[in-house]
């Protein structure tokens, strides 16, 4: 562990003595105060908050990643590019002992500037409301819609289900003749997706006077909790409308003729279109089963079709505190994997094609989730896909869509223990150990110097 921990230690001084280091922590000292003063958001407190916090996290979460990723590839090339490394592999050191003790220094030092970083961020966060005028009504939002920790619950489709039902409309058109029997896959699948776009129309359109019904199941409150939220976005099929008013029914349907047993709430809204909204209800609606019921009703005086989007019911079930430092952890848990992955491919490669790879990677796992869903269709038709492309695009990290921390802290909604536990396990642990497994058969093979007589 001596070994190790030496090792270490000069990966860290030389991960200081970098410019790109310096250029890191100069540009977040810089940048953060910056925006807490000067970003405004939509104009209200709620909005200065969350535009603060999405670009600090993100600004933090980006640098450190180039960081990590430069002082990753940059460390063992350089101890061999300098042979730096012979004086070391004389002395009773493995090399499996060198990776770790790079790789563990380089993860000391993100969690060192993680933990600074995430405390600036957390400091201006705490003090906006405090040194800036904003009134009661400002801050009482705040509180219940940002400096809280949120479950979000919600009622979504059942896409699976509009898809075999596609597809039997498929072969009933099939059968009638008004489709042909031998289409190609790339001609079914066009029809498949245009069925599926009518589908999901029927479900989510509300016509002039009509009404849609979201059901919400095992809504448990905290124990004295007395509010809820209702949060949603409405877009309408006319455009040229910028506000629509909306009727919103909450609370238990399912006791119609007989006694009440739990209130039902009616609000009238009106809103602005494309613009996510949120309203508190009492948490009197909840029934004793957690059931909740909330209609929406279109008026006749919109004029127009609307599309509820984004239907959620929202509760606190935690602290603010408590959801910040678990987004912070699932940043952690990428760096863990970037400093894994530069360490291996700098072992059987050459600075600038191992950060080239290691760049390709981190921006392929920013998007992830679009190319997974562009290609996983293949699997349908390709056998192959499925133990070739398919594990090499599961092995690849997932940082957007639900592994982005950021949009958990915008919206107050709570990062689940076990979620967070999900992504260390499989990207901090088992895909970065892998890698570094790699990386260690590769580097016990290597030929560092040849002699020469």
């Amino acid at each position: 562990m001596g070994s190790i921990w030496a090792v270490a230690r000069n990966t860290i001084a030389q991960a200081i003595r970098l410019k790109v280091a310096l250029v890191v922590v100069v540009m977040l000292v810089v940048l953060l105060p910056l925006m807490g003063v000067v970003m405004i958001g939509d104009g209200t407190l709620t909005g200065k908050l969350q535009t603060f916090v999405s670009y600090g996290l993100s600004l933090t979460s980006l640098l450190l990643c180039v960081l990590t990723i430069a002082v990753s590839c940059h460390s063992l090339t350089n101890d061999l590019k300098r042979r730096h490394i012979f004086l070391v592999v004389t002395k009773p050191i493995h090399r499996f002992q060198m990776l770790c003790g790079k790789f563990l220094g380089i993860i000391i030092l993100n969690v060192f500037l993680l933990a600074v970083f995430g405390a600036i961020i957390y400091g201006f966060t705490i003090a906006i409301p405090k040194i800036g005028e904003f009134s009661a009504e400002e801050v009482w939002d705040a509180q219940n819609e940002f400096f809280t920790s949120r479950i979000s619950l919600s009622d979504p489709i059942d896409k699976d289900k509009i898809k075999e039902k596609a597809e039997k409309t498929i072969l009933k058109r099939q059968e009638s003749g008004d489709l042909p029997q031998d289409m190609t896959y790339a001609r079914r699948r066009m029809f498949r997706q245009t069925i599926m776009s009518e589908e999901i129309g029927k479900l989510t359109n509300v016509q002039t006077g009509g009404t849609k019904k979201w059901v919400f199941e095992n809504v448990r409150p905290i124990e004295g909790e007395k509010m809820l939220f209702v949060q949603y976005k409405l877009t309408s099929l006319d455009t040229n409308l910028e506000e629509v008013s909306g009727r919103w029914l909450i609370g238990d349907d399912r006791d119609k003729g007989k006694e009440q047993k739990t209130a039902v709430y009616p609000y009238e809204r009106k809103d602005a279109v494309r613009i996510v909204k949120e309203f508190p209800v009492p948490a009197e609606v909840v029934s004793e089963d957690g059931y909740v019921a909330v209609f929406f009703n279109n008026p006749f005086d919109n004029g127009s079709v609307l599309v509820p989007e984004e239907v959620k019911l929202l509760y606190r079930a935690g602290s603010f505190e408590g959801n910040f430092i678990r987004v912070i952890l699932v940043i952690l848990a990428r760096l863990i994997f970037l400093t894994a992955l530069g360490v291996s491919v700098s072992t059987w490669l050459s600075f600038p094609v191992a950060l080239l790879i290691c760049v390709v990677v981190f921006f392929t796992g920013t998007v992830n989730g679009f190319i997974v869903d562009s290609i996983s269709s293949v699997g349908e038709i390709i056998l192959a896909y499925k133990v070739t492309l398919g594990p090499l695009l599961w092995f690849l990290p997932k940082f957007d869509g639900e592994f982005n921390p950021t949009p958990y802290m915008v919206s107050g909604e709570f990062l689940k223990w076990s979620f967070l536990s999900r992504i260390f396990v499989i990207t901090g642990i088992f895909k970065s150990g892998v890698l570094l497994m790699l990386g260690m058969i590769i580097f016990r093979r290597r030929e560092i110097a040849k002699i020469t007589v």
